[in-house]
């Protein structure tokens, strides 16, 4: 997702940053070494080769520059972004999951990058990652690339059940598990799809689809929407996945208990909602998995089309207090360029600031990622959000609540709106 032209680094940003550097972000800055640019990006973002030729580029062009980058785990990142960025020495460039980006948007921990937006390629920007980034009508994060779920599939089961092409509508889609089941009968543990019960990423695009939505309202101000009609058809044919399936997944916890890449690499399973990310955990357990699996975006109830996907991924910002504003805004220029776009979409990544994703088309997974993309939703732009996701979810909740038969369905999506309405005005 990134973009563009190549942009003349500017040389006055080596000047201030060396003048800057002593006693800043990174340590080790002084007025001999020129200075020091810090850089955390997450784990399983881009790839080192790639952001080592980045950083030779960069520095190049900054004589006596140095980038200090640091690779971040994803767990607790949350505790460790709130601590550094209300510090007097944060990095100078840092990574945000996009639904993490309003939290810190909102709390003046940023920097406004509103006037800058166009030259990080903004004409180019996938909409779901700018939403994201942006904070009573300002801009705060800079997409960095995108990923969603798709349908992966085993292309030999298929062939072996008669499936001679991939479903293009939710009617086409059940067909498939019908034959799946079918062709696989005599296997008690095969399972034509496999869907947790409280995949709630995979709920969001039966409900988009439907033309509901999970909230509604704007600048941080939202109330549920789970109690509409169209919210409700959306839970309803989950719940029909998960009884024409036959789905032995369990229906009190998530795609992450167990890991679904686990029950793939099982060798038991049809189809799974998953993301490319998954698949590769998958193949390091059984390799002959890379050749069997391809994938399709998960099918609208109108044929032919795709239903909008839930739009995860990352932002890029610069901390409000960070030491190096202008060599920061020059690295994110490199990185949004054209060239260090196209070489993130070959790392199998939608890059979220360039909307060629011509070289994610010899994978099939990455392909079918990519077509999916252009309808991609993000979650409500609002602080709570993030408490909400990492909480005592109530989409969880109202998922195993209808398929346990513990609530109908009108009930369940009722007390988990309120739910959510009150989790939201927090």
């Amino acid at each position: 997702m990134k973009r563009w032209t190549r942009v003349a680094l500017a040389a006055t940003a080596a000047a201030t940053l060396g003048v800057a550097a002593c006693g800043t972000s990174g340590g080790g800055g002084n007025s001999a070494e020129g200075g020091t640019l810090t850089v955390w990006l997450m784990d399983g973002s881009a790839s080192e080769e790639m952001i080592s030729a980045l950083n030779q580029e960069f520095e190049a062009a900054h004589p006596g520059v140095k980038v200090k980058y640091e690779v971040q785990a994803w767990n607790g990142i949350q505790d460790k972004l709130t601590t550094s960025l209300t510090s007097d020495n944060p990095p100078d460039i840092i990574e945000l999951g996009n639904t993490q980006n309003p939290q810190f948007s909102s709390q003046d921990t940023l920097t406004d990058l509103t006037d800058s937006a166009k030259d990080f390629n903004q004409d180019k920007w996938i909409p779901g990652l700018a939403e994201a980034g942006k904070w009573n009508g300002k801009q705060y994060g800079i997409p960095f690339y995108a990923a969603n779920r798709v349908v992966l599939y085993r292309t030999d089961l298929f062939q072996a059940a008669g499936i001679t092409a991939t479903p293009t509508s939710n009617a086409e889609w059940l067909d498939a598990i019908a034959k799946l089941k079918a062709a696989n009968a005599a296997d008690p543990d095969f399972q034509p799809l496999y869907l947790p019960g409280q995949y709630w990423y995979a709920l969001t695009s039966f409900i988009w689809d439907q033309g509901g939505d999970l909230a509604t309202g704007s600048g941080g101000s939202y109330t549920g929407a789970l109690d509409t009609p169209q919210a409700q058809a959306g839970v309803e044919f989950y719940k029909q996945l998960v009884e024409a399936s036959g789905t032995t997944a369990p229906k009190d916890n998530d795609e992450a208990h167990p890991q679904q890449a686990d029950v793939y690499a099982a060798g038991k399973v049809g189809m799974w909602i998953g993301m490319p990310g998954e698949l590769a955990t998958a193949v390091k357990t059984d390799p002959s998995l890379k050749e069997k699996t391809s994938a399709f975006p998960i099918p609208s109830k109108d044929a032919g089309k795709t239903a909008p996907v839930f739009l995860g991924g990352s932002n890029l910002a610069i901390p409000a207090s960070a030491a190096h504003v202008d060599a920061a805004k020059d690295w994110l220029k490199l990185l949004t360029s054209d060239k260090y776009q196209t070489q993130l979409a070959k790392g199998g990544f939608v890059p979220g600031a360039d909307k060629d994703t011509t070289a994610l088309a010899g994978d099939p997974v990455s392909a079918a990622m990519a077509k999916a993309t252009a309808g991609g939703k993000a979650t409500p732009v609002t602080p709570a959000w993030a408490s909400i996701e990492a909480g005592q979810n109530p989409l969880k909740d109202m998922l195993t609540a209808v398929l346990t038969g513990a609530k109908t369905v009108p009930q369940a999506t009722k007390d988990a709106n309120d739910a959510l309405t009150k989790a939201l005005a927090k």
